[in-house]
């Protein structure tokens, strides 16, 4: 069982987050606990917006909340409830690439948890070494 005190949660590692960099790294590690001990306690909690932060037009918002969705469904956890938020989908369509090609790859290929969010990305985007 983990202990309280150690556990940093999806929440967590967003709230210090203040520049795009910070957002990057600081999901990268809270994959890498996730992935050693998967749990609901982690992923069950509300990040805080980070659009007025980051001034990303509520883009870490929405991967936060793709990220959720998509952990739940593969570790066969409940979905948290805010992760279906309209508040956490973007208006328009997010591309992790910039060339044609790519964008039509990741049309095909990204996970429905991103893609219902406007989202398009790898199908191995939240792949960790």
């Amino acid at each position: 069982m983990m202990d309280n005190t150690t556990v940093k949660t999806l929440a967590d590692s967003m709230r210090a987050i203040s520049e795009p960099d910070d957002f990057s790294y600081a999901l990268r590690n809270f994959l890498d606990r996730f992935y050693r001990n998967p749990s609901e306690r982690l992923i069950e909690s509300e990040p805080d917006f980070m659009q007025n932060r980051l001034d990303d037009m509520g883009l870490a918002d929405a991967y936060v909340a793709s990220v959720a969705a998509w952990l739940s469904q593969k570790y066969e956890l409940p979905s948290p409830a805010w992760v279906d938020q309209k508040s956490r989908i973007l208006k328009t369509p997010w591309f992790a690439a910039k060339s044609p090609n790519l964008k039509a790859l990741l049309l095909q290929e990204s996970p429905a948890a991103f893609r219902v969010r406007n989202l398009f990305v790898s199908a191995n985007a939240l792949s960790r070494a």
